[in-house]
């Protein structure tokens, strides 16, 4: 599940259900939307994971997998088992016709539903976000990971520019839960001149 697009307005807090109304409305024309936009996050994460991961078949979690742009990004990139979980149904519903996963389902909010060692990376592209997912899902994923295992994740300028999500991840790196192995601002949405942090963490 991506970062909301359309409107300035809706990088905002908001709840749980709020969110999933404003998937479920947009779905139908989401890809289209973000297409004409110039998405390029997915595709940055990807590029960026391949660096760190020694197996490409070892299982990746496509957390807030959307309509599933993120997963293809990473079957493109070389990953050959991808899951993809969501809390969006209907968005779900157009990642399963993906040919870029080996399964998906339907999440609760704040849920990963995956034990450590489960999936040697976990992706979340646009999903720990100003008016997605908060700040303290970060700590969630990182707690699906064994040791070792990859945190992929991407900041847009919104929640780079709020001081709780910048603060969850700054703890979850002065506590030593985690290691910052890739850090690098890029594109985001080219055409509203928006950027985003791609940053890749290893769970220690």
């Amino acid at each position: 599940m991506a970062d909301q697009t359309e409107k300035p307005q809706l990088w905002t807090r908001r709840s749980v259900a709020e969110t999933q109304k404003l998937y479920a409305d947009w779905a139908g024309s989401y890809e289209k939307d973000v297409t004409r936009m110039h998405y390029a996050t997915p595709a940055r994460i990807a590029s960026a994971l391949v660096e760190f991961s020694a197996d490409l078949s070892a299982p990746v979690l496509d957390f807030g997998c959307g309509t599933g742009l993120s997963g293809l990004a990473l079957a493109e990139a070389g990953f050959t088992v991808v899951d993809g979980i969501d809390i969006s149904m209907e968005m779900l519903e157009q990642a399963k016709a993906k040919p870029a996963y080996r399964s998906v389902w339907i999440g609760a909010p704040g849920e990963v539903k995956a034990k450590p060692g489960d999936y040697a990376a976990i992706t979340a592209t646009g999903v720990v976000s100003l008016g997605a997912a908060p700040p303290e899902m970060l700590g969630t994923l990182l707690d699906a990971l064994a040791p070792g295992g990859l945190l992929a994740f991407s900041y847009n300028d919104p929640t780079l520019a709020d001081p709780g999500y910048m603060a969850a991840y700054e703890a979850l790196l002065n506590d030593g839960h985690a290691e910052q192995l890739f850090r690098q601002h890029g594109p985001h949405l080219s055409e509203k001149v928006m950027g985003s942090d791609v940053i890749i963490l290893k769970r220690l």
